[in-house]
């Protein structure tokens, strides 16, 4: 199967300053780990994506928040919380980040399904239905998720999150629909301070809390024990990834300890086992990752398992 790498110039345009852990060299890694790798560069397909509209973002936000947002950036900015600013070109960058996973659902569902993988910021995985939170504008996965539904019928959803921090705003919004399975990974006790083994949101909610500093392989197997869980009687008709590479060894912001090869081995697995559920529709996006020359590492192994299997 083909795989798409999606961006959109746009994402360089929230501009957060270089002192913040979230800033546009993230993605300025991600293409030059490609550019050293002329083999994958070749193999996939580049794609400019597009905006998602207000309408779409609206499958998981409120129409409220959406405008405010937008109101935000065209006075040039702001703060919108403790972590999460806004400058005059946060609006595009915003939905062009939730605009190129859609479009990454599109390609899924295309006659000749494609998989993709989304360089794209801001992340999404902490914003809430009605707020921003942890750098997050619009969740990008979870409007995904929905969108799939409403745009390409599918009937049931898996959403794997592996980043360091919990994904607590796609659990919130996904976790009252039952063909939406959610299953995260990530460092306990740390930000944002959810995600309990325990919460199971609206029993579509696989939460794996894991210490720092474990072996890789703990962490390896901890997640494909919960996505076994969360696929026991539910076959997905597409996976959804929020790849946080802020899982790996030496990130700023995490303690955990996965190297590249270990990224790739849990995307292998996850490419496989989608095989037998629905074709092989994998729509991956990033989500953090605070080390940039690491995140293109990471970005490049997760690549070239998407393309291999």
């Amino acid at each position: 199967m083909s795989v798409a790498f999606i961006s959109n110039s746009d994402c360089g345009r929230h501009d957060t300053g270089w002192g913040a852990p979230e800033h546009v060299g993230r993605i300025r890694g991600i293409t030059q780990a490609l550019r050293d790798d002329v083999e994958l560069f070749q193999v996939l397909e580049h794609v400019e994506g597009r905006h998602a509209t207000p309408e779409e973002l609206a499958l998981a936000h409120d129409p409220g928040y959406i405008a405010h947002l937008r109101a935000v950036a065209e006075r040039g900015g702001g703060r919108l919380d403790a972590d999460t600013v806004m400058s005059e070109g946060s609006w595009l960058a915003a939905t062009a980040a939730a605009g190129c996973v859609l479009d990454g659902v599109d390609r899924a569902f295309a006659r000749s399904p494609q998989r993709s993988f989304s360089a794209v910021r801001p992340p999404g995985h902490h914003a809430l239905r009605d707020a921003a939170m942890g750098f997050c504008l619009f969740g990008s996965v979870a409007i995904a998720a929905h969108y799939a539904k409403r745009k390409h019928g599918a009937r049931r959803v898996l959403i794997v999150d592996w980043d360091v921090h919990h994904g607590n705003g796609t659990q919130a919004l996904v976790e009252g629909d039952e063909d939406i399975h959610f299953v995260s990974m990530h460092q306990w006790p740390w930000y944002p301070g959810t995600g309990a083994a325990e919460d199971r949101g609206n029993d579509n909610v696989w939460n794996i809390p894991m210490p720092p500093g474990l072996e890789p392989a703990e962490y390896v197997r901890a997640l494909q024990e919960g996505i076994a869980r969360a696929t026991s009687g539910f076959t997905p008709d597409l996976v959804l990834i929020s790849a946080g590479f802020d899982s790996m060894r030496g990130d700023p912001l995490g303690g955990f300890t996965l190297e590249p090869q270990h990224l790739r081995d849990i995307t292998r697995a996850l490419a496989r086992q989608s095989e037998s559920w629905c074709d092989g529709r994998i729509v991956s996006a990033l989500e953090g990752g605070y080390a940039p020359e690491r995140v293109g590492q990471g970005v490049v192994a997760h690549l070239h398992a998407l393309a291999a299997t």
